[in-house]
């Protein structure tokens, strides 16, 4: 019974971590309080077929993840995505833009040369004070940014789920492809960006 538990439990992680391997979910399945040792998980992930595999990336994108669900109230859930553009030395630059499913509004942006994982966190720890809370879930790409362990560990600490999309499938992140719209005529000034539409 404690198998047949802990292999739906395992099948739903790697459904949403599709990149994960079996000792990457053994570290997720021990922080959710299960007590398990990687060669218990190896088994368990053989038998289920959820090898990572290198050559054939497109069976990895079939996997179907664990569904977001619809946003009912302010604050449930947020989808977060990048926008990024050059200056005119040719320098690049990244937008994180965070927004609420259900009001549409913006909750938060950085922009910054360079933006990882724990920048990501740190900017959502920065909305809380404004929003009053944190939400229950994040819809997000596959990016290395989101992917990384330093958000991880930010999202388990705070109860949030990451819910990731499945890869080459934006539409499923329809609410951030919304807002961050079609990408509009930059025209930089002494470095000051002026947006023509």
């Amino acid at each position: 019974m404690f198998d047949e538990v802990l292999r739906h439990r395992l099948r739903e992680l790697a459904g949403t971590h599709v990149r994960y391997g079996y000792r990457r979910l053994t570290v997720l399945l021990r922080r959710e309080g299960w007590h398990v040792n990687a060669k218990r998980i190896y088994r368990l992930y053989r038998e289920e077929e959820l090898i990572v595999r290198t050559k054939q990336r497109r069976k990895m994108a079939r996997r179907r993840p664990v569904p977001s669900g619809v946003a009912t109230r302010p604050n449930q859930c947020w989808s977060m995505d990048f926008v990024s553009d050059k200056l005119a030395d040719g320098r690049s630059f990244r937008i994180l833009t965070v927004v609420d499913q259900f009001t549409r509004e913006r909750v938060g942006l950085g922009a910054d040369r360079s933006i990882t994982g724990a920048k990501v966190a740190q900017l959502l720890e920065g909305a809380k004070p404004e929003r009053g809370r944190l939400p229950e879930s994040i819809t997000v790409d596959n990016g290395s940014e989101f992917c990384s362990r330093a958000l991880e560990a930010w999202a388990m600490s705070h109860e949030v789920q990451l819910c990731f999309i499945r890869p080459g499938r934006p539409v499923e992140n329809g609410f951030i492809e919304s807002f961050n719209g079609p990408a509009p005529r930059r025209v930089f000034e002494r470095g000051v960006v002026l947006i023509a539409r």
